[in-house]
């Protein structure tokens, strides 16, 4: 990703515009990693949607927008449900692949936003649901050509390393301010291939000191992982 007067669209539904949404976020990390106040953001999202009930001629409008170009990047994000059967993963990466190739026809560069796992408080639940995730957006990646954003990957890490931490809501599905910060930064690191540790942002001092340094540590563990694990596929 260079600065300049770029745009990333990003597509999902509630697991992006919880807290103030991952898109608001990201956008001041990229403006202060770049020093750039041009980069800019947007969203579509529907509630409990999955990606095949978004409209691809909609998210290629960039006049919605207010915009005079295409956006550079979408960032398309499934339904926490749709890893769980073959059939919904196999719908996830035919959507993807017809999205991400109509996309990348006008030049349009795509990723895929790797939701996360739930926890027992929602009826959902599955254990060790996390690889089911991860067989779900690397084959919907592969398919697409888009690049995997790990998201999933990190909530697992930072649980692993402090089990006592809360990223998510009691509903247990959605994340809370720390599981939107992880998110947010782990979006940063696939976009920019770099470490957001040392960076400022802490949404107006929502995040502690302490836990930014701890969740951005995370974030950037989850982006060597995942380039691990699509180097050895």
């Amino acid at each position: 990703m260079a600065n300049g007067t770029e745009t990333t669209l990003f597509v999902g539904n509630s697991y992006l515009y919880y807290n103030d949404s991952v898109h608001n976020h990201v956008e001041d990390l990229l403006r202060e990693f770049y020093e750039d106040n041009d980069i800019h953001t947007e969203l579509i999202a529907i509630g409990g949607s999955r990606l095949h009930h978004h409209s691809i001629e909609q998210i290629l409008n960039y006049q919605i927008f207010g915009l005079d170009k295409p956006v550079d990047r979408i960032i398309f994000q499934g339904g926490s449900s749709e890893v769980k059967t073959p059939k919904n993963r196999e719908m996830l990466a035919r959507t993807s692949q017809e999205y991400s190739q109509k996309a990348q026809e006008m030049g349009i560069k795509t990723y895929l936003y790797m939701t996360h796992p739930y926890q027992k408080s929602d009826r959902r639940y599955e254990k060790n649901l996390i690889e089911k995730i991860k067989l779900a957006y690397y084959q919907a990646g592969e398919k697409s050509k888009s690049i995997v954003i790990p998201v999933g990957l990190a909530f697992e890490i930072a649980y692993k390393r402090n089990p006592s931490i809360r990223l998510h809501l009691p509903d247990g599905t959605h994340p809370n301010m720390l599981g939107t910060y992880l998110a947010s930064s782990t979006v940063f690191a696939t976009l920019t291939d770099a470490s957001p540790e040392g960076l400022e942002y802490d949404y107006m001092g929502r995040v502690t000191d302490n836990d930014k340094a701890f969740l951005q540590k995370v974030a950037w563990l989850a982006y060597l992982q995942n380039e691990k694990n699509l180097k050895s596929d």
